[in-house]
């Protein structure tokens, strides 16, 4: 007979279950601790219980473990130092989405070799968050993969449906049994209405195919999730960080009987991908934080130990140390600086 299946497929590797992968990497106490308290501080702002402004901070990809963690080690401190007035999140993203082809993330592709050794990338992955978490920084994500949060979802705070799957309806059913905030990012083209969308349907229970602890193929029900929002991050039309698109937003949540609350990204669209513009945002933002602006919950801010980022070469043994090998970043003094601003603002204000 001839064969009709696996006709495009060179190989298939089986990987560990998630619940092995949790049995060699448990978490421990002290990240437990931290995974929970960050959960609560996130839901408590976006529903304006805590007044402090949110902020998700890091690099925009992570491919240097040792690097990320020295990032997590300074920012740990400067959480402990301005928690008064901010909470800060570290941005800890594994995936990355393509327009066409690239490298797709620490968990793809670890080695940044295209060896693919996915089973080393999620083994590393999820260590990597325990030992963050254990120094009482929580993380965020984005969740790209639909199977990716059965390994790690519990070690994360917040999560990110990215502007390339927003309007996927794998991804709104995922985000409905996620344990964590999920953040919803506006589309590439700027369109708020299909964030709106996507919030409202990862409110409601959605029964679909996944995979259990053991690997097994499953039907997944869950509960829905509260604590969806949108993310401003900008289009193909320009930045929408203003005031008039903060006010476009609302009017758009407030008719969705939604609440009204939302992030600012500071990165992409809405900085022309280029790290400098960052500041510039950031000072927009607070601003309008000065001038009596409840619905900006918080802001997301790509960052590194070094500023810009790099071409990613043949031989990843030339890599600089700290620097981005995927979008701009600004470079850890201009975060410290940044960062203590938004403190005095918020202070002043709070």
């Amino acid at each position: 007979m001839e064969q009709l299946h696996d006709l495009r497929v060179s190989s298939i590797i089986r990987l560990s279950s998630p619940g092995d992968l949790k049995d060699r990497l448990p978490v421990d106490e002290a990240a437990a601790l931290a995974i929970a308290a960050g959960r609560r501080e996130i839901e408590g702002i976006l529903t304006g219980k805590d007044r402090r402004m949110l902020v998700i901070v890091g690099p925009c990809s992570i491919h240097d473990i040792n690097a990320a963690r020295e990032y997590a080690q300074r920012l740990a401190i400067l959480r402990k130092e301005l928690e008064e007035d901010l909470v800060i999140v570290m941005r800890v993203y594994f995936e990355k989405p393509r327009t066409t082809i690239g490298w797709k993330g620490f968990i793809n592709d670890p080695h940044l070799d295209d060896t693919y050794d996915i089973e080393h990338g999620l083994y590393h992955a999820r260590k990597l968050l325990l030992e963050i978490n254990a120094m009482g920084l929580p993380c965020a994500t984005e969740f790209l993969d639909p199977i990716t949060p059965q390994y790690v979802a519990d070690v994360i705070s917040w999560a990110a449906i990215g502007a390339r799957t927003i309007e996927s309806q794998t991804h709104r059913q995922m985000a409905s049994g996620l344990s964590m905030p999920v953040g919803f990012k506006n589309s590439t083209d700027g369109r708020l209405g299909v964030a709106v969308d996507a919030i409202r349907s990862a409110m409601h229970p959605h029964s679909f195919l996944g995979i259990d602890q053991e690997g097994r193929s499953s039907v997944i029900t869950t509960k829905g999730n509260p604590f969806g929002h949108m993310v401003l991050r900008g289009g193909s039309k320009g930045p929408n960080y203003d005031a008039s698109s903060i006010a476009e937003a609302e009017a758009l949540l407030k008719k969705a009987g939604l609440e009204q609350s939302l992030l600012v990204d500071c990165s992409h669209a809405n900085s022309g991908k280029q790290h400098a513009q960052q500041l510039k945002v950031w000072e927009d933002i607070l601003r309008q934080k000065r001038e009596g602006s409840r619905s900006i919950a918080g802001v997301m801010i790509e960052s590194n130990i070094c500023s810009g980022n790099q071409p990613f070469p043949e031989d990843p043994q030339k890599l600089h140390y700290g620097v981005s090998i995927t979008d701009e970043c600004i470079s850890w003094e201009e975060t410290e600086r940044m960062l203590r601003e938004g403190a005095d603002t918020m202070h002043s204000i709070l």
